[in-house]
């Protein structure tokens, strides 16, 4: 709906990622065997972009965020997690099982960038070790959006006019006892 913002983490790029990086979870997607990866892969990006080309036609915008951590920046935050009992439900020891996989999921995001950063579907991929300065680009981005577009209240038309001077009406008795 117009006006709304949402936000999605880990949203149906998973699927050309994570399912990317363990083909094995695909064996359950396909009940009939697993189509072969030169299908399989271009198939799901050409889904992606064929969705988000409806929604940007439907006027939506959309703006997508890599936040790019360094391994050791990744290794630091798992520590940090650890050692601070308050930010131990952000870690869990699976975390680095899939750190373990970084150059398979440095490719599978090279390919997912390259596949599905279109016009109307941009990616942005965001340097994120230093958070002050990820979220200043991140808002950077967010702010040109959002400045770029025809925002304005809704102007009332005639119809309306006399609705709300029946609705006033209405409230003026309620509150005069009558």
């Amino acid at each position: 709906r117009d006006g709304e913002i949402g936000i999605f983490n880990r949203s149906y790029y998973e699927e050309v990622l994570t399912v990317r990086v363990h083909p094995e979870f695909l064996e359950g997607q396909y009940p009939a065997g697993v189509p072969e990866p030169e299908r399989l892969w271009p198939a799901r990006f050409r889904a992606i972009r064929e969705h988000e080309r409806h929604l940007a036609m439907s006027s939506t915008v959309i703006l997508k965020f890599w936040l790019h951590v360094s391994p050791e920046e990744q290794a630091r935050r798992f520590l940090d997690r650890i050692e601070q009992a308050d930010k131990r439900w952000k870690f869990s020891s699976h975390d680095v099982t899939e750190a373990g996989f970084r150059a398979q999921y440095d490719k599978a995001v090279l390919d997912m960038l390259n596949e599905t950063s279109r016009p109307w579907a941009p990616w942005f991929a965001i340097p994120a070790d230093d958070k002050p300065f990820m979220r200043l680009q991140v808002a950077r981005v967010l702010h040109q959006a959002l400045a770029s577009l025809p925002l304005a209240y809704p102007q009332p038309d005639a119809r309306d006019d006399q609705e709300m001077e029946t609705v006033a009406m209405r409230l003026r008795k309620q509150l005069d006892g009558d």
